[in-house]
């Protein structure tokens, strides 16, 4: 019997959701039993970031998404309405199978909520992205560390870069990064590694110091928290699915719905099998 489907309710652990499928943790968040950031469970499986747009804004998105693969990674776009992803989570529901939602109109966050079911509307397209997590595991089974996952929390550092994306109709803004310290050694590694998973954003966009993509202190974060750089370690930044967030913003998208931050869609996917 799964973590998930226990006879025992209550909250679980972050251990007891690590080699969960994603049927189990998408369970375990519509019972209100995982209600946290999913770095670190379901392992091997493929996470996925959130967009929800109204269908008069999909066709920008999706070409948006299109002139943006590195922060966009399309893993699933659902039919109009339709708030079951079908291809990679046959079962599951957009509305209710993340832990966190946001809320933006007019290009200002408004809201933060558990569901989005009262807000759901016929003309809605859900568009699932890619997501670094995905890669975690891959990375520490090459020996190279993930700082953020030595923390309960298992947040990464997220910011705002000056790379600015592509345009698309009504759609502009920069590159949301994440940023991971690695062995200045084991640069060349994570590269050749993350590159081989373009739906986990694939490699790295820049490596060394952030002021060059306009971060000043790596200390201030926007979204989840500081990982500090330890001795002989170097910041490596990866394109983030949280830039549509920041697209909403920029563009004063009238309304858009997403994941909160580190609060991720766990796919059925296996990670290995989108490996280019």
């Amino acid at each position: 019997m799964s973590a998930a489907t226990g006879t025992q309710p209550g909250p679980l652990t972050r251990a007891d959701l690590a080699a969960a499928t994603g049927a189990d943790v998408r369970e375990a968040v519509r019972a209100g039993r995982w209600t946290r950031a999913t770095h670190g469970l379901a392992r091997g499986r493929v996470q996925a970031n959130l967009a929800i747009v109204p269908e008069a804004y999909a066709y920008d998105f999706l070409l948006f998404a299109q002139r943006n693969p590195k922060p966009c990674p399309i893993i699933e776009v659902t039919d109009t309405g339709d708030p079951e992803p079908r291809h990679c989570a046959p079962g599951a529901d957009i509305r209710t199978d993340l832990p966190g939602y946001r809320v933006f109109r007019d290009g200002r966050m408004v809201e933060e909520r558990r569901d989005i079911k009262d807000l759901w509307r016929r003309d809605h397209v859900a568009f699932l992205v890619g997501c670094s997590n995905s890669m975690d595991e891959v990375l520490e089974s090459a020996g190279i560390p993930q700082r953020h996952l030595e923390q309960e929390d298992g947040r990464i550092s997220v910011y705002t870069s000056s790379i600015p994306c592509r345009p698309a109709g009504r759609l502009h803004g920069p590159v949301v990064v994440t940023m991971r310290p690695i062995p200045a050694h084991r640069v060349e590694d994570a590269y050749a590694i993350t590159r081989r998973y373009p739906l986990a954003h694939g490699a790295p966009v820049h490596v060394g110091p952030a002021a060059e993509i306009g971060i000043p202190d790596l200390s201030k974060v926007e979204w989840g928290r500081f990982n500090p750089l330890r001795d002989g370690e170097v910041p490596v930044f990866w394109a983030c699915g949280v830039t549509p967030q920041a697209i909403a913003i920029a563009a004063g998208v009238p309304e858009m719905i997403t994941h909160a931050a580190g609060h991720m869609f766990v796919t059925d996917l296996q990670l290995a099998e989108t490996r280019s």
